[in-house]
C-alpha cells in the first residue's frame, strides 16, 4: 500500500518465496502516468512486445543470485540499456536468498533505493532511467537456516560462517529496508487443516484504498506517488505524530540506535498503517506497530 521495501527471514521452506510471488496480487493497480513510464522503459531495452499496447501490470522482476552489478543497474559498452532495476520501475524486483547474491552487486542498489533512478556516464553523455521499485527480499538466518529458531533441527553452522552470510547484507542497505518481517516455517497442523483466509482480491481492495488516499493527499506530484517517497516538508505536513508517538519514536531510536533515515521511515510506515486503518492521523499504535518492524527478534533479523 504503500510501497515500503520488504526482507523476509526464516528457514528454509516457511513460505518466503511463495509470499513474494503473490504479492503482485494484491498491488494496486497502475496509473496511467506509471503504465507510460514503464512502457518507454521496455521499449527503451528492446523487450516490449509488438503486438502489445501498454503495459497495464506492474513488473515483477526476479533475477538469479549470479547476476552482474551491469546487468542489474543497467549499462553497456556505448548505449547503456536499463537493467533490472529500471525493469522493475513501478513494480517489484524480487531477490531470492540475498546473501547468495555479491556483495558488490547488493551495494549498487543503494542509489536507486534512496533516489529512485539510475545515472549512468559515458565520457561523451550521462543516462538516466527511472528505477522507483517495490524490493523484495528473502534470506536464511544462516548458511543451514535454523540458526535462533525454534526447530527440533539445531543449528551447525560456525559464527565465522554466519558472520560472513549476514555481511553480505550491509547496513547502508538494510537501513534502507522498512520493514524487517520473521517468516517462521507453519506448523502441519495448519496444513492438514487449511482454513479459507481473506482472497488477495479482497486485499487488494484495501490497498487500493490506501492508494486512493494517498492520491489525493499528494495531488500536486505527477505520477500519484506512495508513502514511501514522501520528503521532509511532506513528513511535518502528513505525518504529524502526537505526543504519545513522539516519546515511543525516541525511545526506539535511542534503544536501538536507529538512523536519521530509519526515523524518517519508521514514520513513512506509520503513515501507511494508518491510511490501511483509514485513520487521518498518526497515532501511537500506528507508530509502535511500524517500529515493531524493525524490532522483530534483532538476533534473528541482523
Amino acid at each position: 500500500a504503500g510501497f515500503h521495501n520488504v526482507i523476509l527471514v526464516g528457514p528454509p521452506g516457511s513460505g518466503k518465496t511463495l509470499l513474494a510471488t503473490c504479492l503482485p496480487g494484491i498491488m494496486p493497480n497502475m496509473t496511467i502516468h506509471e503504465s507510460y513510464e514503464v512502457t518507454k522503459i521496455y521499449s527503451i531495452a528492446g523487450q516490449l512486445k509488438r503486438e502489445s499496447g501498454l503495459v497495464e501490470e506492474r513488473p515483477f522482476r526476479a533475477p538469479h543470485h549470479t547476476i552482474t552489478a551491469t546487468a542489474l543497474i543497467g549499462g553497456g559498452a556505448q548505449i547503456p540499456r536499463p537493467g533490472e532495476c529500471s525493469l522493475s520501475h513501478g513494480g517489484i524486483l524480487f531477490l531470492d536468498e540475498m546473501p547468495e547474491f555479491s556483495r558488490h552487486v547488493l551495494e549498487v542498489l543503494r542509489q536507486p533505493l534512496e533516489s529512485g533512478a539510475v545515472t549512468i556516464g559515458r565520457s561523451k553523455q550521462v543516462f538516466t532511467f527511472p528505477a522507483r521499485f517495490l524490493l523484495i527480499g528473502s534470506c536464511n538466518p544462516c548458511p543451514c537456516g535454523f540458526f535462533g529458531t525454534r526447530e527440533k533441527q539445531t543449528c551447525s553452522c560456525s559464527p565465522q560462517q554466519i558472520y560472513k552470510y549476514r555481511s553480505k547484507l550491509s547496513g547502508p542497505l538494510l537501513d534502507r529496508i522498512d520493514l524487517h518481517i520473521e517468516v517462521p516455517r507453519v506448523p502441519v497442523q495448519l496444513l492438514h487443516n487449511r482454513k479459507a483466509e481473506e482472497s488477495s482480491k479482497d486485499i487488494q481492495q484495501r490497498v487500493e484504498q490506501a492508494r486512493a488516499v494517498q492520491c489525493e493527499r499528494y495531488h500536486y506530484r505527477p505520477g500519484c506517488p506512495f508513502n514511501s517517497v514522501m520528503n521532509g516538508e511532506e513528513l511535518r505536513q502528513f505525518a504529524q505524530l502526537d505526543k504519545e508517538g513522539q516519546e515511543m519514536l525516541q525511545l526506539a531510536f535511542e534503544t536501538l540506535g536507529l538512523s536519521a533515515r530509519a526515523y524518517d521511515r519508521i514514520v513513512k510506515v506509520a503513515r501507511t498503517i494508518a491510511d490501511l486503518d483509514g485513520a487521518g492521523r498518526v497515532d501511537a499504535a500506528h507508530v509502535a506497530e511500524a517500529i515493531r518492524y524493525r524490532a522483530l527478534d534483532r538476533g534473528l533479523l541482523f
